[in-house]
């Protein structure tokens, strides 16, 4: 038999992932996976229309996605509360708030403004508003440069819910190989382990990388999760059915993963 090609996997091009990029290198084996960094929307685009294989996309991608794809039982990128780097940013009290310049690089956190503001006007990247959405690392930039409140939205929709807020899933195409996808969902929740024993470390390297101080990405990293447990999963769901409800998407999908089996899943 042949060597099969590489595994095209797209990562999310933000700090927030470089946890997993640390240690991912030293997890898999030499031509395993071909790599393509960008924005979330740009990876949305990318695996639905089947240039990559697996990628790491919004999680609202998923649900309009869900014939095609199937998600990886081990890995998310959540928050159970402050997220840090999904902002709004205004100086007008949030029920005030009647309209939002919204990111051109995420689906999730656009959606999810959308339920947690269902009455504001949701306006494009760089119109005049009276708060406007940033993620990533800009949000992290901001808030350290800009003095305007920023309302951190994992925060936000925690209080509404009780309940985490998975902004990112890994998803797969339906068509690629289940045992190669769940040995990379392997790494990948290996790589969050090693990174997570090694956290200082971590922090020092995307420090001397992006340019932040490390204690402030150290606190970073701290907030974010990665392991996508059932408590993730019932966010997720709870967060599908409140945009069925705002129109968002026409249902909310059943989460149907890799392997057709739960691996891993905990509390």
């Amino acid at each position: 038999m042949g060597q099969l090609s590489p595994l095209r996997v797209g990562r999310v091009d933000f700090i927030n992932t470089f946890p997993l990029a640390w240690s991912l290198e030293h997890r898999l084996e030499p031509g395993t996976i071909e790599e393509t960094l960008a924005v979330p929307t740009r990876l949305n685009a990318l695996l639905a229309a089947g240039d990559l294989d697996v990628a790491n996309v919004s999680s609202i991608a998923y649900a309009r996605n869900v014939d095609d794809w199937v998600l990886l039982p081990s890995m998310c990128i959540a928050s159970e509360g402050e997220v840090d780097s999904v902002n709004l940013v205004t100086d007008v009290p949030l029920p005030a708030i009647r309209s939002i310049a919204v990111t051109s690089q995420s689906a999730a956190s656009v959606a999810l403004v959308r339920v947690l503001f269902p009455t504001a006007e949701i306006l494009p990247e760089g119109s005049p508003a009276d708060a406007t959405l940033l993620i990533g690392d800009e949000a992290l930039r901001s808030s350290i440069d800009d003095p305007t409140p920023h309302h951190d939205l994992g925060e936000l929709w925690f209080e509404r819910t009780g309940l985490p807020m998975v902004f990112a899933v890994w998803a797969a195409r339906r068509t690629v190989d289940s045992e190669r996808l769940l040995e990379l969902d392997h790494a990948l929740a290996s790589a969050v382990a090693d990174a997570s024993e090694h956290a200082a470390l971590v922090a020092e390297a995307a420090a001397e990388r992006y340019g932040f101080p490390a204690g402030f990405l150290a606190r970073y990293f701290e907030h974010l999760q990665y392991r996508f447990t059932d408590r993730k999963r019932e966010g997720l769901q709870r967060y599908f059915e409140l945009a069925a409800e705002a129109g968002i998407i026409e249902t909310a999908p059943e989460l149907v993963f890799a392997g057709a089996r739960h691996h891993g899943a905990e509390a």
